[in-house]
């Protein structure tokens, strides 16, 4: 008798390509030595944020913080926050750690794994005040589109995570993509417009080094910020 024949798994499309790059002698020496202290492993059960930062606050959630510069200064701004820092790229990691450890800030703490498969597995509903994503790869070619962090899917996953009246901070500097991402955030029920159509640059959001270089040259970069009705 044949043996029925296996399975194929879907793998799900991942939004980012894990380019790991060079380390830094001090970004080797972060990882190795701040993980441990700062760091929190993948685990398929909730987060217990009260445990975790030894208090009860403002629960911020960063994804893909690159090489931690924003993040570190908006911590920093608000220590009545807390903060939980999301990228795959360990240079990035490193990076922010050792900011983390310069500066030190108790508000901050890495998760060093895939975003999506962290919101799903480890954030409870209705727990966060904020989610920020700034400047997410925009996949600029039509047939890596599939590959865009904010799917419907993904962002109804990020609604449900939001306290009342929590926001969610997208911004951009692709035009077509701060679109899309409008587009698709106008049509989750459970998220409302602060503005109408884009909105200003708060004032928590540092402009980075990237960003005035942009500026420099005449691109735009476009903030979208909605509430969990």
């Amino acid at each position: 008798m044949n043996a029925p024949p296996a399975r194929r798994v879907r793998r799900p499309i991942r939004s980012y390509v894990l380019r790991q790059g060079r380390f830094s002698p001090a970004q080797q020496r972060a990882l190795e030595q701040m993980l441990p202290r700062y760091g929190i492993a993948f685990d398929k059960r909730l987060l217990d944020f009260d445990a975790v930062f030894g208090r009860g606050a403002r629960r911020i959630l960063e994804i893909g913080f690159g090489m931690g510069e924003t993040t570190a200064t908006i911590a920093k701004a608000m220590p009545e926050c807390d903060f939980l820092a999301i990228d795959v790229h360990g240079p990035g990691v490193g990076s922010l750690l050792r900011r983390i450890d310069d500066e030190r800030l108790t508000n901050v703490r890495v998760i060093q794994h895939d975003a999506a498969e962290v919101v799903t597995w480890m954030i409870p509903h209705d727990c966060l005040s904020a989610i920020h994503i700034f400047f997410p790869d925009p996949w600029p070619k039509k047939r890596h589109h599939k590959r865009r962090l904010l799917q419907p899917p993904f962002v109804h996953e990020l609604a449900l995570r939001l306290d009342s009246g929590g926001h969610l901070h997208v911004a951009t500097d692709w035009q077509d993509y701060a679109a899309a991402i409008l587009s698709t955030l106008e049509a989750e029920p459970l998220l409302e417009n602060t503005a109408v159509g884009y909105a200003g640059r708060p004032a928590y959001r540092p402009v980075t080094k990237f960003e005035q270089r942009g500026r420099k040259l005449g691109h735009g970069v476009w903030d979208i910020i909605f509430r969990r009705r």
